[in-house]
């Protein structure tokens, strides 16, 4: 191979910093190498990393193989022991044309492999520039960068570090350099978005930093969020909700459980109510909004009672997109401490809250139905509407938004048909 290869895991933060990646990797002149970003979330994560990184080598027989991202950075001699790999860089150091010179030979020893600083030194995040994101019709800007709190399953402050907020006047050049790029949409993503400018004079919110976008960029057509602790909603991004067509009516929200005792548990901030009363409030002012969240199963301690509460919770909010992960207990963590349920048991539980997640999802599919759609295609033969519903758009030019009326379903998908002049009227 040539030039330099980016396999990316997990999140639209680490989408965006790939990007990042392979400009910096390329300013310092590396050639014929694949670069791994990888993800610490669960241990599946880590595991397909590993998968990957071996099958890298068997395609790449030649090529630097160099390691990164959060699996990186809290298990970075597990990589460094992997013979496939040539190096390891932490996550702070992957942003930096400087770690990509200079790299170790082939056949080093692991600890010569090994450049990953202690990610709770790091007190800033420094502002990047891309032009695009490779393969996205949606563009990502990252707006924060790590986490302050400490949630008890959740391993990724130790890849992140502490919160840190891009300033806000970098995040309105790079939205107009994506814009000029001829991007439709941008989506503003972090690891605790919601938790941006805690950090920055004047402690600017998500909110008005959405607000300051659409005010600065003007041509920006469609903005959305990533995941967000709707706990942490403040009355400017409830305004945009209420006001402003160019914000997408979608949330993407971080329940994580619907029991409030395991909720104490996980260290989370929000109750059960918090998130129902949430859910209802942003409705009143966006009905057309539709909710996304992320969900646990089979946490330590969870009995049958508590799991149903999870179930109940998704239908009380209405959840469109529910993404639901096995509890996976990863080490260093302090529910990794706590008594275990039987891994059989923590995937049944999971199997059936991805029924429920279903249900919910061909509902909310079958209430679109014979609605008026603005959709933006993909570059894979699917489309988004702006509440973020995957529509079927065989045969339409990505990039492209166009307006369609929705004729129904696939059972995975909107199915639709496009009628300009009908909406127009």
């Amino acid at each position: 191979m040539s030039g330099v290869e980016v396999i990316t895991f997990g999140c639209r933060l680490n989408t965006y910093e790939s990007e990042v990646m392979r400009g910096e990797a390329e300013k310092a002149g590396l050639n014929n190498a694949v670069l791994v970003n990888t993800c610490a979330v669960t241990g599946e994560a880590v595991r397909q990393a590993r998968q990957a990184i071996r099958r890298a080598r068997r395609d790449n027989p030649h090529a630097r193989i160099i390691v990164t991202g959060c699996a990186a950075q809290t298990e970075k001699d597990t990589f460094a022991a992997m013979p496939e790999v040539d190096a390891v860089l932490g996550n702070e150091e992957k942003l930096k044309s400087a770690s990509y010179r200079g790299l170790p030979d082939f056949g080093v020893s692991a600890e010569e492999k090994v450049r990953v600083n202690d990610i709770m030194s790091v007190t800033e995040t420094a502002p990047q520039l891309v032009k695009a994101i490779d393969g996205h019709v949606r563009a990502f800007i990252q707006v924060q960068n790590g986490c302050d709190h400490r949630c008890t399953f959740c391993i990724i402050p130790f890849g992140r570090g502490n919160s840190r907020s891009v300033p806000m006047g970098a995040i309105v050049d790079q939205a107009r350099q994506l814009v000029e790029s001829g991007y439709r949409e941008i989506v503003l993503t972090g690891v605790d978005a919601t938790s941006y400018g805690a950090d920055l004079p004047g402690q600017p919110s998500l909110g008005l930093l959405a607000k300051t976008l659409l005010k600065q960029v003007p041509d920006i057509l469609r903005l959305r969020l990533s995941s967000i602790d709707g706990i942490e909603a403040d009355r400017h991004l409830f305004d945009l909700i209420a006001d402003e067509p160019r914000f997408m009516p979608h949330l993407h929200l971080s329940l994580q459980h619907g029991d409030d005792l395991i909720l104490k548990r996980m260290k989370r901030r929000h109750s059960r109510a918090d998130a129902v009363s949430f859910c209802h409030q942003v409705r009143r002012l966006r009905p057309e909004i539709s909710f996304g969240a992320d969900m646990i199963a089979g946490f330590p301690t969870e009995t049958e009672e508590m799991a149903e509460r999870s179930a109940s919770l998704a239908a009380e909010c209405g959840i469109a997109n529910l993404h639901v992960f096995p509890y996976s207990p990863r080490p260093g963590t302090p529910a990794a401490r706590m008594p275990q349920l039987d891994r059989a048991l923590v995937k049944a539980r999971a199997a059936r809250l991805r029924d429920c997640g279903r249900q919910l999802h061909l509902a909310h599919l079958a209430s679109m139905a014979g609605s008026r759609q603005m959709i933006l295609v993909e570059s894979n033969g699917l489309a988004h509407t702006e509440n973020f519903t995957l529509v079927d758009a065989a045969g339409l030019a990505p990039r492209d938004l166009v307006p369609v009326i929705v004729t129904g379903h696939n059972g995975k998908h909107l199915t639709m048909r496009t009628n300009p002049a009908s909406l127009r009227n």
